[in-house]
């Protein structure tokens, strides 16, 4: 059984952990957002299962609803928000060549941990 790991901002579980991807199945509490962050050694791809989201990519931001996505290149600083009343949940590919937490550089995060 895979285990999940609470946030300040929500919750998350690791689906497949293999050597060439990663993926997760992540829950954003109403109101709240991940820390704006970009990884140097991963891409990611965002597929939005339920709820609502704003995506930002650089500095685009882009509205998701449930069914659409959104490809994180590598390098790119990014950040999911829920601006709706529900849980938003949106399931995470991680493709490249590493997925260790580490690999995270916070450029701006609500909860103190740049």
């Amino acid at each position: 059984m895979p285990e999940t790991d609470h946030r300040p901002w929500g919750y998350y579980t690791v689906l497949s952990d293999e050597a060439d991807h990663k993926v997760k199945r992540i829950c954003v509490y109403p109101g709240k957002r991940l820390s704006l962050q970009r990884h140097r050694r991963r891409s990611e791809h965002w597929y939005l299962v339920s709820g609502e989201g704003m995506v930002t990519l650089d500095s685009r931001a882009i509205p998701l609803k449930a069914g659409e996505a959104a490809d994180i290149p590598c390098g790119t600083a990014h950040r999911f928000q829920n601006p709706g009343a529900t849980e938003a949940i949106f399931i995470e590919v991680q493709t490249g060549e590493y997925f260790g937490e580490d690999d995270i550089e916070r450029l701006a995060d609500d909860f103190g941990r740049v």
